[in-house]
């Protein structure tokens, strides 16, 4: 059943999800958030954009214009409601296709910044899926691979331009060999927690597009000391 709920306490923000098959996760809204500040100049793109939880909140703090790209036509169409629901037509536009075409909706070095929140789990004939065809897409790599992701990201990137990714702790090696390949430069690594004395759920990594190596690893965050997420990285 398709509903509408608020967007957590970003005030006037809407999210449309379908109840009993979609519903976005944290990990995106963290990923928002980790986006520094940038000035309105700058061009946004958000791959794997699901019903809009990333542009949303970006579109919360900054006027930048963001483009989208979501590969299922049901997730879109819930994206797109939420775009019109949230009065947002003229800031966001969103693509349905699989990101690994956008070279035919944009030229390379188009944008300044990148984020993505992708399937993290790899997939083969022998993985074992979600039965449901939606969610089963949104977490396994079926149609867009890590390195695909890693490809796409530094074709759309300008010169210094940002990419924001989230992903499983247990994949950084892999994440940090990509960066290397693909010059992506790893800046800031932050692990997050669900609570204390467990190991971190998920890891949110900026990198920069041929920038000089500068590693910074944040203190761990641990969200369940949190009940409000906005500006959650700027506290």
């Amino acid at each position: 059943m398709k509903v509408v709920n608020d967007l957590f306490d970003y005030e006037n923000l809407k999210i449309v999800q379908e109840s009993e098959s979609f519903k976005f996760s944290l990990d995106s809204l963290l990923l928002a958030e980790f986006v520094d500040s940038v000035d309105n100049s700058k061009q946004i793109l958000d791959l794997c954009t699901g019903n809009g939880v990333i542009p949303f909140v970006l579109s919360y703090y900054y006027k930048n214009k963001i483009v989208g790209f979501e590969i299922q036509e049901s997730i879109y169409q819930l994206a797109l409601e939420g775009v019109k629901l949230n009065g947002l037509e003229h800031q966001v536009s969103l693509y349905h296709d699989n990101v690994i075409h956008i070279g035919k909706y944009f030229p390379g070095n188009n944008f300044d910044i990148v984020t993505a929140n992708p399937p993290y789990f790899k997939y083969k004939e022998s993985s074992l899926i979600n039965q449901n065809e939606q969610k089963a897409i949104a977490r396994h790599e079926i149609f867009l691979s890590l390195e695909e992701l890693f490809q796409i990201a530094k074709y759309a990137l300008k010169e210094n331009g940002v990419f924001y990714l989230v992903h499983l702790p247990e994949r950084l090696e892999e994440i940090l060999v990509l960066c290397e390949k693909y010059q992506l430069v790893a800046k800031k690594i932050q692990f997050v927690y669900t609570k204390e004395n467990y190991n971190a759920s998920i890891v949110l990594i900026k990198c920069v597009h041929h920038a000089k190596n500068a590693l910074v690893v944040s203190s761990p965050l641990f969200v369940h000391n949190y009940k409000s997420y906005k500006t959650i990285f700027r506290k």
